[in-house]
C-alpha cells in the first residue's frame, strides 16, 4: 500500500474497550496486568472472540471517522499492551506468578521465566489479519519490546539478564516476520521500560531492538513513554533518560510522549534521520484539545524535525480514556494536522 502524504497521523496502539466487553473499573483499579487477567472480560469465553471482533470493528471505524491515516486494531483483545504476547511464550509461567516490589514500593504480580524462552505459535497474526481485512487504511500492529518484557518478569532461568532479553528479541522477530507476511504496514515495538533502567538499556537495548527487527522490510517503530496517564500519577519528567541512543537502532520511527510532560523538543535533533512519531495529545487532560492547540504543538516540533519525518499521534495508548473523549481527541489531532499540512 502506498505511503500517505506528509505530516500524517497515527495512534500509538490501544483504544478504549467498550464497557460491555471489559470491566473498565476493574481494569483501572490496579497495575497494568503483567500476567493474564481473565476476570476483566464481561463476555462468556465461548463468545469472547466474536465480541472482541465486534469491538475491533468499532475501534477501526472510530479511527477512520476521526481521519487517522495509519490505524491499529485498538488492542481490543488485550488485557494490557504486553501480557498477551509475553505469556504465550514457552518458558514463561504466568499461572504461578511471582510478586515483585517496584521502585515506588508497589507490589505487582509478574510471570516467572522458568526455562529458555521460545515462541512456539503465532500470537497476534489473526489480530492483524482481521484488521487488514476490515480497512483500506494503512495498518500498524504493536508488540512488546524484548527489554520491557524482561523487566516485567521474574527471571529464574538465565544467569545473565541480557541473554533473556536476546531470546525475547528472537521470539519477537519470529512474530514480526509473520505479521509482515500478513500485511502489516508498520510494526511497532513498545519499550516504555527503557527509561526505568537506562544503564541496562545502554548495554543491551539497541542490540535487542535490532535483533527483534532483523530482516524486516516493512516500516518499523519503537515507542517510548512515561506510562499511562491514568496509572502514573503526578508530573512526568520533561526529558528521557534513554532516547538519543535510539538514533543508532534499526527502527525507522521513534515514537515518543511529548504533550503531557511538555517534553523539551530539542532532543529531536539528536535522533538523526529517524521519523518521529510525536505525541501531541495529552491523555491526562480530560478536556479535548482544540485543533489549534494541536497545530501549535506540531509547529513547535517542526522547528526541530522536517515535516516529511514527522508523524502526529497521541502521547500513548488511549485504553483508559472514555471512548467519547478518545474519539474527540483523535478528531482534534487529525484536524490540527490538517491545519499545519495546509500551510506547508
Amino acid at each position: 500500500m502506498p505511503s500517505p502524504p506528509t505530516l500524517t497521523t497515527t495512534v500509538v496502539g490501544s483504544y478504549p474497550q467498550p464497557d460491555w466487553l471489559v470491566d473498565r473499573e476493574l481494569l483501572a483499579s490496579g497495575h497494568v496486568p503483567r500476567v493474564r487477567m481473565p476476570q476483566v472480560w464481561r463476555v462468556d469465553p465461548a463468545f469472547l472472540e466474536e465480541a472482541q471482533d465486534d469491538a475491533t470493528l468499532l475501534a477501526i471505524r472510530d479511527m477512520e471517522r476521526a481521519g487517522v491515516d495509519t490505524i491499529t486494531d485498538g488492542e481490543m483483545r488485550r488485557e494490557s499492551y504486553s501480557n498477551r504476547f509475553a505469556t504465550a511464550l514457552e518458558g514463561v509461567d504466568a499461572a504461578d506468578p511471582a510478586e515483585i516490589v517496584n521502585r515506588v514500593g508497589r507490589r505487582t504480580l509478574v510471570p516467572r521465566v522458568v526455562d529458555r524462552v521460545r515462541r512456539v505459535r503465532p500470537v497476534e497474526v489473526r489480530d492483524l489479519e482481521f484488521l487488514r481485512a476490515n480497512t483500506q487504511r494503512r495498518v500498524k500492529i504493536t508488540l512488546p519490546g524484548p527489554f520491557t518484557m524482561a523487566q516485567q518478569a521474574a527471571n529464574e532461568a538465565y544467569d545473565e539478564l541480557d541473554d533473556l532479553v536476546m531470546d525475547l528479541a528472537r521470539a519477537v522477530n519470529e512474530e514480526a516476520h509473520d505479521l509482515q507476511a500478513a500485511g502489516a504496514d508498520v510494526i511497532q515495538l513498545d519499550e516504555p521500560w527503557l527509561r526505568n533502567d537506562p544503564d541496562a538499556a545502554r548495554r543491551i537495548a539497541v542490540p535487542a531492538i535490532d535483533r527483534a527487527l532483523a530482516g524486516l522490510t516493512t516500516e518499523t517503530a519503537v515507542h517510548l513513554c512515561f506510562g499511562y496517564a491514568a496509572v502514573v500519577q503526578g508530573e512526568k519528567p520533561s526529558g528521557y533518560a534513554f532516547l538519543p541512543e535510539l538514533a543508532d537502532c534499526a527502527a525507522d520511527q521513534i515514537s515518543i510522549e511529548a504533550a503531557q510532560p511538555d517534553l523539551d523538543l530539542g532532543i529531536l535533533r539528536e535522533l538523526g534521520g529517524k521519523t518521529i512519531v510525536l505525541g501531541v495529545i495529552d491523555l491526562a487532560d480530560p478536556e479535548v484539545e482544540t485543533p489549534d492547540v494541536v497545530a501549535e504543538r506540531i509547529r513547535a516540533a517542526l522547528q526541530w524535525v522536517p515535516s516529511d519525518r514527522l508523524v502526529v499521534a497521541p502521547d500513548c495508548g488511549m485504553k483508559y480514556l472514555p471512548r467519547a473523549t478518545a474519539f474527540g481527541k483523535l478528531r482534534a489531532m487529525c484536524d490540527g494536522a490538517a491545519i499545519v499540512r495546509a500551510q506547508l
